[in-house]
C-alpha cells in the first residue's frame, strides 16, 4: 500500500472515532427519546458505512491504477 492510501486510510479510521466518541458522549441524552437514539445510532451508522465505502473505492481506483 502506498502513502496515500495509508493516509486516507488512517484519516477515515480517526473520523470513524471521532464520530463513536461523540455518539457515546450523546447517547444519555438521546436514550430519553426512542426516537432520537434510533436516529442518532443509525447517523453514527451510516457515516462510518460512507467512510468505510469511500476507502473502498479508493483503494479499488488504485488497484485499477496499479497502484496496490
Amino acid at each position: 500500500m502506498n502513502a496515500v492510501s495509508v493516509l486516507k486510510g488512517m484519516g477515515y479510521l480517526t473520523s470513524a472515532l471521532s464520530v463513536l466518541l461523540l455518539g457515546v458522549v450523546s447517547i444519555k441524552a438521546a436514550s430519553e427519546s426512542a426516537l432520537i437514539a434510533v436516529c442518532l445510532v443509525l447517523g453514527m451508522a451510516s457515516s462510518i458505512l460512507g467512510m468505510l465505502l469511500r476507502w473502498r473505492s479508493h483503494r479499488l481506483e488504485q488497484k485499477r491504477k496499479g497502484g496496490a
